[in-house]
């Protein structure tokens, strides 16, 4: 009867971690802010939108053009200052300094970028950034109003 009522509770809670989403923890979240950033860097801008929620890929890919960001803009240095893992182990706040300027400017910004990112379909991806060279490009869309009945 032991054997049988330990099988049960083992049975349940096996069922129970497998329809459980994945969470994720600060060590798969590295490589995301890692690759960003390098490639952010390197001005691998067809990388760097990879690293981005997909609804936001397409206009971060059209801006880079329209900016001439491939010539204009430069990343001389970053530094990732803090990272924040919220509690549901899916969103995560990443600090970080980028040292920054795009031509015509010859003067270079020195900013504190937040980036928010999230964990969707077992990777994490960039969801909003403030400030630094993409500032008010990265924000989350409103969702259109509900129709009227």
């Amino acid at each position: 009867m032991k054997r049988l009522s330990a099988l049960m509770v083992a049975l349940v809670l096996g069922g129970a971690c497998a329809h459980t989403p994945p969470k994720s923890d600060l060590e798969a979240l590295k490589p995301a802010v890692e690759g960003f950033h390098k490639n952010l860097r390197w001005r691998n801008y067809r990388t760097v939108s990879t690293f981005l929620v997909p609804e936001e890929r397409q206009d971060f890919d059209r801006k880079r053009r329209e900016l001439n960001d491939d010539r204009d803009l430069t990343v001389t240095d970053y530094e990732i200052e803090d990272v924040k893992l919220a509690e549901d182990g899916r969103h995560a706040t990443v600090q970080s300094r980028i040292q920054w300027m795009r031509l015509p400017s010859v003067t270079e910004q020195n900013d504190t970028v937040t980036s928010e990112f999230v964990f969707r379909d077992g990777v994490w991806l960039l969801e909003k950034q403030q400030s630094g060279p993409f500032a008010g490009e990265l924000e989350p869309r409103e969702a259109p109003p509900a129709p009227s009945p």
